[in-house]
């Protein structure tokens, strides 16, 4: 094993083949993301996770869990989680614009709904799913929308929290995103390079406030594929300003960041220049990266995960990129400490009951 194994890939089916396996013992791949066509049932699912840890148990297995529209699993038992909207709404509804024993009401639909969503997804060997959502709902985001609680980062900061707790109760940690903000920019990072324009000042006093409130429970974040020009001229997920700067020295944050998929259109092109996947890994693990994510492209037969890997070793080799010893610390303390209660003993568990009779 090399000092830090920062490459989280995907695979294309419901089962290995062969050459998933080799890239998976790859020294540098430390983490698999899974999506909706890696997903047949409860039994496939946890048949695959189970040959995953068997090549490498100290890989880690993601997945983009968050409920409402963007939820991978759906059948099968799986409970059907709301957006995060919902809980938002449950707040307005019982607070009617004050806090109070309605906001109590709705933290803890917040918590029953990290614990339902963690702990289904430990019972078939999912060790993290990139939530919460930490975003503003300023209503003119069509990627974010109702992945957003509320437009307040107060209100925001406290159901986050709670969904956090209910994670933790589960024995998963948890990712909040999208650092510092993807709420305020319409364009969808997807497919553009959004651009926010307001100033760093009035950024940390609205969206960002959420990853300060939230710097010790936080166990990891993403940034945005968005760049804040009058803070710095490359995405947040490739800035040294914001991750090392302010979300590391300015808030304190001490847990691992994953760049957001680097296929997607606002992590190719930096200053006038379309970038390799390997020069795009390079550049966000030298901002401060712990962990970059390549995904969907698996499907063509994974020859960019493949020039990924080698680009990136010789990066290293080169002297372009150096492994950081506490980078791999970060990533290997996301792994579950301890063993998940298998489903059909969590569909009888008192708490798994109770939590679900409180989501929203």
């Amino acid at each position: 094993m090399t000092a830090h194994s920062p490459v989280v890939l995907d695979i294309a089916g419901t089962t290995l083949n062969a050459e998933d396996r080799r890239r998976l013992k790859h020294p540098l791949t430390g983490g698999l993301i899974l999506f909706a066509r890696n997903w047949q049932d409860r039994r496939q699912l946890t048949e695959l996770t189970a040959e995953i840890k068997s090549l490498r148990p100290d890989i880690l297995i993601c997945v983009d869990h968050e409920g409402g529209r963007v939820q991978r699993f759906k059948t099968d038992g799986f409970t059907h989680l709301p957006a995060m909207r919902a809980l938002g709404e449950r707040w307005i509804r019982d607070t009617k614009g004050a806090p109070g024993t309605g906001a109590l009401a709705a933290m803890n639909a917040a918590v029953a709904t990290g614990y339902v969503l963690g702990a289904e997804l430990r019972a078939c060997g999912v060790d993290l799913s990139f939530a919460p959502v930490l975003d503003l709902d300023h209503g003119g985001s069509t990627v974010i929308g109702d992945r957003a609680f509320h437009r307040d980062p107060r209100v925001v900061s406290a159901l986050a929290q709670s969904v956090m707790h209910g994670l933790r109760r589960a024995g998963m940690h948890n990712c909040g995103k999208h650092f510092p903000g993807h709420g305020f920019v319409k364009a969808d990072s997807h497919t553009e390079v959004p651009v926010d324009r307001r100033s760093l000042k009035a950024i940390l006093a609205d969206d960002a406030l959420p990853y300060g409130a939230l710097s010790a429970s936080l166990s990891s974040v993403m940034p945005a594929h968005v760049i804040y020009p009058k803070v710095d001229s490359r995405p947040a997920g490739f800035s040294t300003r914001w991750l090392r700067e302010v979300l590391r020295g300015d808030m304190g944050f001490t847990g691992a960041i994953f760049s957001d998929d680097l296929s997607m259109e606002g992590a190719r092109h930096l200053e006038g220049g379309e970038l390799s996947y390997a020069e795009a890994a390079s550049l966000a693990l030298e901002a401060g990266c712990d962990l970059v994510l390549l995904c969907n492209q698996s499907l063509d037969g994974g020859q960019a995960v493949d020039a990924l890997l080698e680009g990136l070793g010789a990066a290293a080799r080169k002297g372009q990129w150096q492994p950081d010893p506490d980078s791999e610390q970060r990533r290997q303390r996301l792994l579950p400490q301890e063993p998940p209660l298998p489903w059909d003993e969590l569909m009888h568990e008192p708490a798994y009951q109770h939590a679900l009779e409180c989501l929203p």
